[in-house]
């Protein structure tokens, strides 16, 4: 189980591996213009090299700059932290998940938005 499957990233990096995903590679200094509320750039470099040492990241270096790809997939990334939070809040039962998200009294969602999910799991 690797560590993200562990849940093992602060909220910092899953934001920064959020960025990677989203804009597919990233230098440092693009990692720190789409953080919210972003620390130094040398804390950004640091937690970069940190999430290559966990094996979330590779690099490679175009001119004097280092770009950041994620190692793994966004669904690997995904689920495991569907299965992170299922762990966390819903002992583990994926029905306790679902029933969760349909909760009619959920002001969030409509009717149809839960209406179009109960047909979504029921065609799968």
């Amino acid at each position: 189980m690797d560590r993200l499957e562990n849940g093992q990233l602060s909220r910092r990096e899953r934001q920064m591996m959020d960025i990677i995903y989203r804009l597919g590679k990233a230098s440092a200094k693009e990692v720190l213009e789409n953080l919210p509320d972003p620390p130094s750039y040398s804390a950004v470099r640091a937690l970069l090299v940190t999430l290559e040492n966990k094996g979330m990241l590779n690099h490679s270096k175009e001119s004097r700059r280092y770009i950041y790809t994620p190692a793994i997939t966004e669904v690997k990334a995904r689920n495991s932290a569907i299965k992170n939070l299922l762990s966390t809040f819903f002992n583990n039962k994926p029905k306790n998940l679902i029933a969760a998200l349909l909760d009619e009294s959920d002001e969030n969602l409509t009717k149809s938005e839960i209406d179009e999910i109960r047909k979504m799991v029921h065609d799968k």
